[in-house]
């Protein structure tokens, strides 16, 4: 086994094998010195993790970078969740055979990616979610084995126990949906409704004119009321005015006759006084 040989990645991929001391208790080279379809076999029956996380491990197989490992599960239609001990045979034989052509293939073209085959997720792994698509088929993104990874919902699904958790998860999702928009649907009237509405309103027909009248009355007499109030405190403060008037005049009548009173006396005091002299005057 070539415990020593690695492979080392560039940006279009696999571009040669050097020696790697770090990797001497590394699994066997996956392109120098593969396992066989039996012992790999067997191998993943005994591993209870996710598959993309077990080919990320280079003590089960060294040589499997990220992006290949996402390609060989493309290619062999394997959902990178799924749990390897679960993968049937079949997954197992198609897996192994996928890693050998992928990882073949890029040795061949010298990791030149512009000469990867045109049916690689490879070429759309690097757009934006959304935008990316391989054969025309959405690629998403999830993360496995605490790297991201691309894979296609509609051909990578997983199976067994965990594709029944996952529809049942999917069912009850869907369901939610829908009740929560049937409440929303409740909330509003459904054309039906509206007629029903729009028909009621008019057998009821204009409101009663009376209503309208009544409420005319009662602003006016509420008016009404308020103008005489209005005018009795005019007349009231008109009246106020009226007697402070007569008891000034009744106050002035009153010192005029007082000063004639006093005008009269002095008169005749004077006169008095003269015929008493003129008295005197005519003794003498």
């Amino acid at each position: 086994m070539t415990a020593w040989s690695c492979h080392s990645l560039t940006k279009g991929g696999l571009l040669n094998q050097h020696w790697c001391p770090q990797y001497l208790n590394s699994g066997p080279d996956a392109l120098l010195e593969p396992m066989t379809v039996d012992e790999f076999t067997e191998s993943l029956s005994k591993r209870k993790i996710a598959v993309k996380a077990l080919l990320l491990d280079q003590s089960f197989i060294a040589g499997i970078g990220n992006w290949i490992a996402d390609e060989v599960l493309y290619q062999a239609r394997i959902h990178p969740l799924q749990i390897a001990a679960s993968l049937s045979k079949e997954s197992c034989l198609t897996l192994h055979q996928c890693i050998k052509e992928v990882i073949e293939k890029a040795v061949e073209v010298g990791a030149d990616s512009s000469q990867f085959p045109t049916n690689w997720i490879f070429h759309s792994r690097e757009n934006k979610p959304g935008r990316a698509f391989v054969d025309g088929k959405k690629i998403d993104f999830i993360t496995a084995g605490g790297r991201t990874s691309a894979y296609v919902p509609e051909l990578q699904k997983l199976s067994g126990s965990q594709g029944a958790k996952e529809a049942g998860k999917r069912r009850r999702q869907t369901s939610k949906r829908k009740s929560s928009k049937n409440d929303d649907d409740s909330e509003e009237p459904t054309n039906e409704e509206e007629e029903n509405l729009g028909s009621a309103k008019l057998n009821k027909g204009p409101a009663p004119r009376d209503r309208g009248k009544k409420r005319s009355t009662k602003r006016k007499s509420t008016e009404s009321e308020d103008e005489d109030a209005a005018a009795d405190d005019g007349n009231d403060n008109g009246n106020n005015d009226d007697t402070d008037q007569v008891l000034k005049r009744t106050g002035k009548m009153t010192i005029n006759n007082k000063h004639a009173k006093e005008e009269k006396t002095s008169m005749k005091k004077v006169q008095t006084t003269q015929n008493n002299r003129n008295k005197k005057k005519k003794a003498k």
